[in-house]
């Protein structure tokens, strides 16, 4: 099932929401230290991804490519600027007026949709039916839900509505057009994909461990020059 990473993730905020409604008083290093474990976590999974490479060369070339590419159009910067144009369209419609519920919709939904990790996820949903990254992404949007609607209230809640919108709609987008790509050439694709993602994934660990500073999404186009290159060296083998 294709959308089950999605919809798992979507669950998993609801379920967060609800009981940060009810447990409004965490402790501020309890919330540190569970964060941190699961930075360690959720870089253990970046590292198993790695290992499906193929060819690390691959990956390599993806990965400084890509980043190239995002520190020249400084793709972290543009996602930021994303987000505060969005938010600003929700505050011009409520003519600079604030309720909890809204506000809350608006942060969580920054947070939880406007980052590299969803779109890894999804992608590993659409072209593998592997739901690991996005249960692991629900895992951690289900502790921050908690953090956060136990200061903005249940409009946190509402924001797993466009999770799994986002999510669900890169995953059958990448299951339809995986049809249309002979099958060797996909399952390279999704190799060096999945290892190249996986690297991706171990940064955000790290960083969520408090151990690095990496703009990951300024990683993201190696995502593409992935299929570039599979698409070169493709006819070759």
């Amino acid at each position: 099932m294709i959308l089950l990473g999605a919809i798992i993730n979507s669950v998993l905020v609801m379920i967060g929401s609800v009981i940060g409604r009810l447990f409004q008083s965490i402790p501020e290093q309890m919330k540190s230290t569970v964060l941190q474990i699961i930075g360690l976590a959720v870089a253990v999974l970046g590292i198993q991804m790695g290992f499906e490479t193929s060819n690390v060369v691959i990956v390599i070339i993806s990965l400084v490519i890509g980043a190239v590419i995002g520190e020249w159009i400084d793709l972290d910067k543009q996602i930021g600027k994303l987000g505060k144009w969005v938010e600003s369209l929700f505050k011009s419609k409520k003519q600079n007026t604030t309720t909890s519920i809204s506000d809350g919709f608006v942060t969580a939904t920054l947070l939880f949709v406007i980052g590299s990790m969803g779109i890894i996820g999804a992608l590993d949903s659409g072209l593998r039916n592997n739901h690991d990254v996005l249960i692991t992404k629900g895992i951690i949007d289900g502790f921050i839900a908690i953090i956060l609607s136990s200061t903005l209230g249940l409009g946190v809640l509402l924001s797993a509505v466009p999770i799994l919108i986002y999510e669900g709609t890169i995953a059958l987008l990448a299951g339809i057009i995986s049809k249309y790509i002979p099958e060797a050439a996909l399952n390279l694709y999704i190799k060096e994909m999945t290892a190249t993602g996986g690297i991706m994934i171990l940064a955000i660990g790290l960083n969520m461990a408090g151990l690095t500073k990496i703009r990951v999404a300024n990683l993201l186009p190696g995502i593409i020059v992935v299929g570039i290159v599979v698409a070169i060296i493709f006819p070759f083998q």
